[in-house]
């Protein structure tokens, strides 16, 4: 006895309308519509039913486009049809409708979940759209500076291709359609992707419990500056590290290993689905980080699928094209395995995975910092010299603190614009950060002062 599933739905007498399923088994995977059968999969039987073994495919090739087979079946003396539908590599529409088959039940597309299927059945995806109005001398020069940068140090791309002008290096990385740029581009290398993509940031709190919330942030600006303030923000102000000595050698470690840290970020920026205008989550309380990003698994995939062995199949393949281009990612889908890897290799917890149908969650759990551990760790650091803190100063606290040695007059926008990879919030951030170690100091009036640097060259 046969049963309805993803690909079997029964009727007990046919209507036209009943060619909306027809269409749902051929956006999905196919399927076999019975006609003369009862929910329970029991022949009730059809009338007529040589007369619809000829109407049947008629109306379907004349609605649909398309071809199916009907065949007469008999069953306790009982005539029924199955119709079989295959599935079609391009969309199908029913009167301007699109159906899908999902589960046992029949959905109609529309609004982003309609666009993303057509992209899908173009052999397109969203990131891969082209902008009309969006010029290439929109884009920011420093962040692409910052990109040949890195593809240079990774050895993945052609060296020419780094020399040559711009307009040739974002054609090489495929972020042109024609002439025009792609969204990936935007999100990218424009300085504000939010501009043209609502929702493009991320959002940051600390939390004492899931109702109170402490402090928060948001990160702004493109993908790659992204990646840098959020690192710097996490392990400066978010994560507490807890503090050993090896002889008379300190070491500060975070409660979650950065490599696996920043692999995380990586994941979620280059899968996040960018339609659904809601920004990347990440929630951090005294014993764990949570971190949310509304992406959504390739079709038949499942968390399983994500921790075994698998192929790449980024959501968005040409924003992680770069990202790759730049090594700050593998190709062959062994993000989920890096992070693992990472955590095994340096004694933590592996951190858990979701995926509950809003996004993917990864919750990364570790030891509580006790108020005792916080308490000595705070005397300790009271104790250590101006020159100490100096020397464990962030790569953008460095890249503020060479600047104002050579001008020391500089606006927080002048830091801004002259910093690679800078954000407005990243550096004032840094700037207060820097003074209440007493590494900076102003001098004079906010307007007309000065900064002064309290310690040596790094």
């Amino acid at each position: 006895m046969i049963f309805e599933s993803q690909n079997i739905e029964f009727k007990e007498s046919w209507r036209d309308e009943y060619l909306k399923w027809i269409c749902g088994f051929a956006n999905a995977q196919g399927g076999r519509l019975y006609i003369g059968m009862c929910d329970n999969g029991e022949v009730c039987g059809v009338e007529n039913a040589k007369k619809l073994m000829e109407d049947i495919p008629n109306k379907v090739r004349d609605t649909l486009g398309i071809l199916v087979d009907v065949n007469l079946k008999e069953k306790g003396g009982k005539e029924y049809l199955e119709v079989i539908t295959d599935a079609y590599p391009y969309p199908i529409s029913y009167k301007g409708q699109y159906h899908v088959r999902s589960g046992s039940t029949k959905q109609e597309l529309k609004g982003v979940a309609l666009d993303q299927f057509l992209l899908r059945r173009q052999g397109r995806t969203w990131d891969s759209v082209s902008l009309p109005f969006l010029k290439l001398e929109d884009l920011d020069k420093v962040t692409i500076d910052l990109f040949r940068k890195y593809a240079q140090r990774s050895g993945r791309m052609e060296e020419g291709a780094l020399q040559d002008n711009n307009q040739y290096l974002l054609e090489k990385l495929r972020l042109f359609e024609g002439e025009y740029l792609k969204r990936a581009a935007v999100l990218l290398f424009h300085p504000d992707p939010e501009k043209y993509i609502t929702g493009a940031f991320i959002k940051i709190g600390y939390f004492r419990n899931d109702a109170d919330l402490i402090y928060q942030d948001e990160v702004h600006g493109n993908l790659f500056q992204q990646v840098s303030v959020l690192m710097d923000l996490l392990t400066t102000k978010y994560l507490k590290a807890l503090i050993r000595y090896e002889d008379i050698q300190r070491v500060e470690e975070l409660p979650i290993p950065r490599g696996a840290l920043r692999e995380v970020i990586l994941n979620a920026i280059v899968h996040k689905d960018y339609v659904s205008a809601t920004p990347i989550q990440i929630s951090v309380y005294d014993d764990k980080l949570m971190i949310w990003n509304c992406g959504v698994l390739p079709e038949n995939w499942s968390i399983e699928t994500l921790l075994s062995k698998h192929g790449s199949r980024p959501y968005n393949p040409d924003v992680a094209n770069v990202f790759f281009r730049a090594g700050e990612i593998e190709a062959w889908g062994r993000g989920i395995e890096r992070i693992v890897s990472v955590c095994r290799e340096a004694g933590s917890k592996e951190p858990e995975f979701r995926y509950d149908g809003t996004g993917l969650w990864t919750i990364f759990e570790f030891k509580k910092t006790t108020q005792e551990t916080t308490q000595e760790t705070t005397q300790e650091t009271t104790q250590e010299t101006t020159q100490e803190k100096f020397l464990k100063r962030t790569e953008l606290q460095d890249e503020i603190i060479h600047y104002l040695q050579a001008h020391p007059y500089a606006t927080r926008k002048e830091l801004t614009d002259s910093i690679p990879n800078a954000t407005e919030n990243g550096v004032k951030y840094n700037l207060s950060r820097l003074q209440e170690i007493g590494i900076l100091r102003r001098v004079g009036s906010t307007r007309y002062g000065h900064w002064e640097v309290m310690a040596g060259k790094k």
